[in-house]
């Protein structure tokens, strides 16, 4: 009986720190590309990169379906990660139809050079395109011009409301998810501050703000380009961080 209860607790031991293992595995890889579903035919992948004053920091964007069409919306923050989402894509038997970069930073932009490398459209506006050649980046293969360009068979709406985290910040409006993706614009309700503000026009911020919500007044779901998922709060929220400033 006392042999059976030594084993009991050894195998217990093992199980404990098999989990323990599994658990710091986890807290490692969870700096890898993660991919997961947020809405019918809606992916979010976040990246993950250290930033200099802010640590590791997570970056948002999506992946967008329809008829097994994948567009890309911002790209992982590294060709690393823009190569295994890619993968991902492929693996799930969807195909990569385009991708669009909502401003030019590089956790927005960082895979353009890959996507162009593999004769994937990529898409940014005629605003975000000049800044990327002025800084002598890669630029992106299609370029857009005016407040609104549709992709997808009109699923995916792309508007311009004004500077804010940048001067080309673009928003992304999924209209049968009623779904936005409010990229750096928005800020997630976890953050008490505006985060890097460095190419930030912060006069202007809380009216492009005020223009998502004019132009979108019924979301369900806010997807900020770092951060928690959230609801049309996070438009309020945000505007609050720009006037307590």
């Amino acid at each position: 009986m006392k042999k059976h209860i030594k084993q009991m607790q050894v195998s217990l031991v093992i199980v404990c720190c098999l989990t323990l293992l599994e658990s710091c595995a986890y807290k490692v890889s969870n700096k890898a590309l993660e991919v997961k579903a947020i809405d019918q035919n809606v992916y979010m992948h976040t990246s993950f990169k250290k930033v200099d004053g802010f640590g590791w920091v997570d970056s948002n964007g999506l992946v967008v379906i329809n008829n097994n069409q994948a567009i890309i919306v911002d790209t992982p923050w590294s060709e690393k990660d823009t190569e295994e989402l890619l993968s991902w894509i492929s693996t799930h038997g969807f195909t990569i139809k385009a991708s669009v970069s909502t401003h030019y930073h590089d956790d927005r932009t960082a895979g353009i050079r890959l996507l162009n490398s593999k004769s994937i459209p990529t898409y940014t506006s005629e605003l975000t395109n000049d800044i990327l050649i002025r800084k002598n980046l890669p630029v992106s293969s299609q370029v857009f011009s005016g407040d609104r360009f549709l992709m997808l068979n009109d699923l995916i709406e792309i508007y311009y409301p004004g500077e804010g985290h940048t001067k080309d910040n673009l928003v992304v409006w999924l209209p049968e998810n009623k779904l936005l993706f409010g990229g750096c614009l928005i800020r997630p309700v976890e953050w008490k501050s505006l985060g890097y503000i460095g190419d930030a026009n912060i006069s202007q911020w809380s009216e492009s703000v005020k223009n998502v919500q004019n132009k979108y007044p019924v979301i369900n779901k806010v997807v900020p380009g770092h951060g928690n998922i959230g609801n049309e709060s996070l438009l309020s929220h945000t505007i609050d961080l720009v006037e307590k400033r």
